[in-house]
């Protein structure tokens, strides 16, 4: 027992009592509060209290939102409490006026199963009245004071019952039950015995929550005046508004609208869109400033205003001019040229035509997007790019209605407002990358862009005006033509634009790439040079691309490891010469081999052709009869069109198995698999057909097949040969690889007649019509 006296009343505590853990409150000696009971435990708890002369020990939980809380999740240090009265309500619920009366510490908890009882040790306040505790007992009231009134929602009577409280660790406990934290901080000064050190805490805290409170008195001042400035303002605007209409005063003579009313006059706009503007313009005198409509008028305006409606660059028509610039910036790329040559010179003599809408198509590095700006250069215009790879939004292409919140023009009047003329050369890049969704098609809003005849009238969701394209000269970039929408390719100029060859990577290496990379990385060419074998080595061994990027990324290491050196020795005077002899200091080991696969004839493997959307392949095929059951297998990542192209093979195979002298019943006691290496890249195409029915032939004949014999082209039942695609390619990776024939269907005798000269250049190309042509060139012995 334990004898505690409060206001001169003696209480005689049991050190054994039931614990109420309580949810975001910290009770303090002294102060009455009201609690309300809810959980079982507490409930049996009180009940237990009201039995033992109504004591009870109150501490809090760590985590308030722990509904069941085990020992753990209590503080041990709490205040023992006197129930002063006890109310049950109607909803089951038990409201509980406590008195606050001593701190007290657990020391060990009782073995009690439907509440918690501790074992407590009790901890009385030692009043020490030294003239520091006096002092700080003072300046913390002082500090209560002025945080009771700049709070809100603390009333000034509080300060009242201050008053009579002389005791200092009775002032601590009383200031400490109105300071506004969190349970933890709260805590922490109930823990700490040593009255000075409790204090210093009580003022810190006081003092730092003051500060915090003037800050947002101040900032609700500015706010507060801000808007009384603001509806000052606002009625002293319409006081001159009414004041000039009485006087017969135009509104223009408002600086800000009569500079956008000086705009919409100087834009030269058609007529219908100066009276859209002007409509929209009147809207804007008569709307109040502060309105939400005045910014969304204001910002159309702005729009409407900045686009550019007759203004134009002069073409450049000197078309040698513009050969020299073309050819300047770009190596070879005929086709391209000799069209935009075409159009300056009918542009030369008509005066007035449509801008051309072309596509370029071909695999990536081959220099489609930097051949557009460098028609730009050499026309005189221009030059805007926007990519549309990724785009899936209808509204990217035609803009937000104005009636969506932060709505805005699409990326064609945005394009054209940068471009700052009404014929720029507009680069659409990567138009077979867009993609559709459930907010439309972007693809479909392109039909109009790109269609010469509808193109004058482009109606953008924003602007809600005609907008005139057909000055525009559209250029559009892709990697693969069959992704392209059909309609899309219809209202365009397809230019096919094929990899590279060997000797024109070589000019492009010495013309453009390595004096570029020379002055990027500050080298001199007199101080640094290439080989021309070692530029060839480079583009031979280090790449394997239709264009020229990675042959420009192995150019720019070298010139990284030289400028290295150079900088690491002040003194290095030494001029550096690469050569393919040394090659290999720089770049490492070769990362690819060209010969190594087609030097010996070979039983069940051929030599095919591919096409991919990074230039041409050559393809191997492998095939395996064994025994078995007739199984057909087809491995290596295919696709439907090749898996049906080899079924085709099968068939024709099996339907001459007496001119090819193979037993009748082959397909019946053998498994033929079929590989086609390089597993985990996808493959797909008919082009492959009459290559996989020559490895067939061959597995099933024993015949070898003549490896440095490259072919492709579409079989059918009958074994005729079809045409196929992507020839340009399919030639310059034989030629790459080191192949010396190339079978191919007759069907595309005209695509053979424009190919380069440099192209065809030590290849035999053989233009086959039916499968038994291909296998008398393919097939050795017989």
């Amino acid at each position: 027992m334990e004898t505690i006296i409060r206001n001169k009343e003696e209480f005689e505590i049991n050190s054994r009592l039931p614990v109420l853990p309580l949810k975001e409150v910290v009770v303090f000696p002294y102060m009455i509060f009201p609690l309300l009971v809810g959980r079982e435990p507490s409930l049996r708890a009180v009940q237990e209290a009201m039995l033992l002369d109504k004591f009870i020990f109150l501490t809090a939980q760590k985590d308030v939102q722990t509904e069941e809380p085990l020992k753990d999740d209590l503080y041990r240090l709490g205040v023992v409490a006197r129930i002063i009265q006890v109310l049950k309500l109607p909803n089951g619920l038990m409201k509980v006026l406590v008195e606050g009366l001593v701190r007290a510490k657990i020391t060990r908890f009782l073995p009690i199963s439907d509440h918690f009882e501790v074992k407590l040790d009790f901890l009385e306040d030692l009043d020490s009245e030294t003239p520091d505790i006096l002092a700080l007992t003072r300046k913390t009231v002082a500090a209560f004071k002025d945080y009771v009134q700049l709070h809100p929602k603390l009333p000034d009577e509080i300060l009242l019952s201050l008053e009579g409280i002389v005791s200092p660790s009775r002032a601590a406990h009383y200031i400490s039950c109105y300071i506004h934290r969190d349970v933890r901080t709260k805590q922490e000064i109930l823990e700490e015995i040593n009255l000075k050190v409790q204090l210093e805490l009580l003022l810190d805290l006081l003092n730092s929550e003051c500060e915090i409170l003037k800050l947002e008195h101040s900032i609700d001042d500015k706010v507060r005046d801000n808007i009384q400035w603001s509806q000052k303002k606002f009625y002293l605007q319409e006081q001159m508004r009414v004041i000039k209409e009485e006087l017969g005063e135009e509104h223009g003579a408002d600086t800000e609208l009569s500079k956008i009313r000086d705009k919409i006059r100087k834009a030269k706009m058609p007529k219908e869109t100066e009276v859209k503007a002007l409509e929209e313009y009147n809207k804007l005198k008569s709307t109040p400033p502060m309105s939400p409509e005045s910014s969304v008028i204001r910002n159309y305006l702005d729009w409407v205003t900045a686009v550019p409606w007759h203004k134009k660059t002069k073409d450049r028509l000197e078309l040698a001019q513009a050969i020299q610039m073309l050819d300047e910036d770009h190596y070879g790329l005929k086709k391209p040229k000799e069209r935009i040559v075409e159009h300056l010179a009918v542009l030369k003599l008509v005066k007035k035509l449509k801008g051309p809408i072309l596509c370029f198509v071909g695999p990536p590095g081959v220099g489609k997007t930097s051949l557009g700006k460098s028609i730009a250069r050499s026309m005189g215009r221009n030059f805007i790019r926007i990519s549309l790879g990724g785009v899936r939004d209808e509204a990217e292409i035609r803009g937000h209605r104005r009636t969506y919140i932060g709505s805005m023009p699409g990326r064609i009047i945005q394009s054209m407002k940068k471009a700052k003329s009404m014929n720029p050369v507009f680069l659409l890049d990567e138009i077979d990358k867009m993609s559709q969704d459930f907010r439309g098609d972007p693809a479909s809003a392109l039909l109009e862009v790109l269609d010469p005849e509808q193109n004058r009238a482009f109606n953008d969701h924003y602007l809600e005006v005609d907008y005139d394209l057909s000055n525009v000269m559209f250029i559009t970039t892709a990697n693969v033509r069959g992704q392209i929408p059909k309609p899309l390719q219809d209202r365009m100029e397809i230019i096919e634009l094929p990899g590279y060859l060997e000797f024109e990577k070589l000019a492009i290496a010495e013309g453009f790439l390595l004096p570029k990379a020379l002055q990027a990385h500050g080298l001199h060419k007199k101080k640094v040079s290439f080989s021309k074998p070692a530029i060839l080595k480079i583009i031979h061994d280090y790449t394997r691309e239709a264009g020229v990027r990675e042959l420009e990324r192995n150019l720019n290491a070298i010139c990284r490891k030289i400028a290295k050196e150079i900088a690491s020795d002040s003194k290095n005077n030494k001029a550096y010469k690469v050569t393919p002899a040394n090659i290999q200091t720089y770049l490492g080991l070769n990362k690819y081999s060209y010969h190594k696969r087609f030097d010996k004839p070979t039983i069940g493997e051929a030599t095919g052709l591919a096409w991919t959307q990074y230039g041409g392949d050559v393809l191997e095929i492998e095939v395996n009869v064994v025994p078995g059951k007739g199984a057909f297998i087809l491995t290596g990542k295919l696709g439907e069109v090749m898996q049906e192209s080899a079924k085709a093979a099968l068939s024709f195979i099996r339907s001459r198995v007496d001119v090819l002298k193979i037993t009748e019943e082959f397909w019946k006691d053998s498994d033929i698999h079929i590989h086609f290496p390089e597993g985990a890249i996808p493959k797909d195409g008919p082009s492959a057909g009459i290559t996989i029915a020559v490895a067939v032939v061959s597995a099933l004949t024993g015949r070898k097949v003549n490896r440095k014999i490259a072919m492709t082209g579409e079989i059918t039942l009958r074994g005729k040969v079809l045409a196929i695609g992507g020839l340009n390619e399919k030639i310059l990776a034989a030629q790459r690889f080191g192949v010396k024939q190339v079978i191919i269907p007759k069907e595309n005798e005209n695509d053979v007649i424009e190919l380069p000269p440099e192209l065809k250049k030590g290849i035999k190309i053989i233009q086959v019509s039916h499968m038994d042509e291909v296998l008398k060139y393919a097939l050795m012995g017989s």
